[in-house]
């Protein structure tokens, strides 16, 4: 499959109605940006189970902001509508591989106890 393009318009219901969800959040004018570009469509077409979406942050101000995307490019991935990666940078293909294994492999209901540990004002994470 490849990668959506991520708008205020259809964001949420692209999170509501996917269990995994890959956000790269970038610009055209990011070098950075351009060397990862190939690497995240690859990764999107080695795993077609999951939704890979490209945020642009100059057309998506609103979204970058929403997300507090200071630098970029910026991978988040999204899982049951929880945020469990965000990092700046540009990422190698085996780094790429080896972040998308370990979202799969979390179990999501330890990331909710933990959210809702969190929420309640408790110090575990």
């Amino acid at each position: 499959m490849p990668t959506v393009e991520l708008t205020k318009d259809n964001f949420n219901s692209t999170l509501e109605s996917n269990d995994t969800v890959l956000i790269d959040f970038w610009a055209s004018w990011c070098g950075p940006c351009k060397m990862f570009a190939p690497v995240y469509e690859k990764a999107a077409e080695t795993n077609p189970d999951l939704v890979f979406g490209k945020v642009d942050t100059e057309a998506q101000q609103e979204l970058a902001a929403a997300f507090d995307i200071r630098s970029i490019p910026t991978l988040m991935i999204v899982r049951d509508k929880i945020v469990v990666f965000s990092q700046p940078g540009a990422l190698p293909e085996s780094a790429l591989t080896d972040v998308i294994d370990q979202a799969r492999k979390l179990d999501m209901d330890e990331v909710r106890a933990s959210v809702a540990d969190q929420q309640a004002g408790g110090t575990e994470a």
